[in-house]
């Protein structure tokens, strides 16, 4: 059975990028929690404090590899399917991202400019020796992305009710629907509820792992 301990943002940090400061390899994290867990703001810390240490690491948020909206809006702009099935393209994720990273050497920071809704127009980069790049967005597990680490930010039903705007409450059965159908054991996974207050759950594999959180 599964406990939950308090431990801080930094020290959910520390755990999280621990692994990848030894690695000789291209490495990828995915950082998974619903835009109102400010996955990409998490993932910024990740990649800072990578670089903090003398790695090269970068963010890709979900949200720069969405499929076009003829595409995301078929249906119309608030049904849930499409949001979990055809609002992200995942699969070019998969191509451009974690496949390019490892098997070339580079990496498609963006795909598609969601506000413009045309080709971001991004520039393929070149990943220096040993780089890392941090996926951030919702729904990502179940994805096939094959990310060395995994980072869940859970939100709470209540949680998502009460921090996503009202004109967003629309996507919140998708969300909770698409965390039924991948039940994934992520590397970490953490109650979000209160990012002040986040809970690092702890099962009997992790303990024998890794110490306990500070706090």
């Amino acid at each position: 059975m599964p406990r939950f301990l308090p431990i801080t943002a930094d020290s959910l940090i520390e755990r999280v990028i621990r692994p990848v400061l030894t690695a000789r390899s291209h490495m990828v994290i995915a950082v998974d929690g619903a835009d109102a867990a400010q996955p990409v703001a998490f993932a910024g810390r990740i990649a800072a404090e990578l670089r903090d240490a003398g790695r090269c690491a970068d963010v890709v948020s979900l949200h720069d590899y969405v499929r076009p909206a003829s595409l995301r809006m078929e249906f119309g702009r608030t049904d849930e399917m499409s949001y979990r099935t055809a609002w992200f393209d995942y699969p070019a994720l998969r191509r451009e991202v974690v496949g390019a990273l490892r098997e070339h050497g580079r990496w498609l920071p963006a795909l598609w400019d969601e506000a413009a809704d045309r080709s971001a127009r991004a520039a393929i980069r070149t990943a220096p020796p040993a780089t890392t790049i941090v996926i951030a967005g919702p729904m990502l597990s179940g994805r096939h992305l094959d990310a060395d680490v995994t980072v869940r930010l859970d939100l709470s039903e209540a949680a998502l009710r009460r921090t996503i705007p009202a004109d967003a409450q629309w996507t919140i059965p998708a969300l909770l629907r698409h965390d039924t159908e991948n039940p994934d054991t992520p590397t970490f996974f953490v109650r979000w509820d209160h990012p002040d207050r986040p809970a690092l759950r702890v099962d009997e594999a992790m303990r024998h792992r890794c110490p306990p959180p500070s706090v």
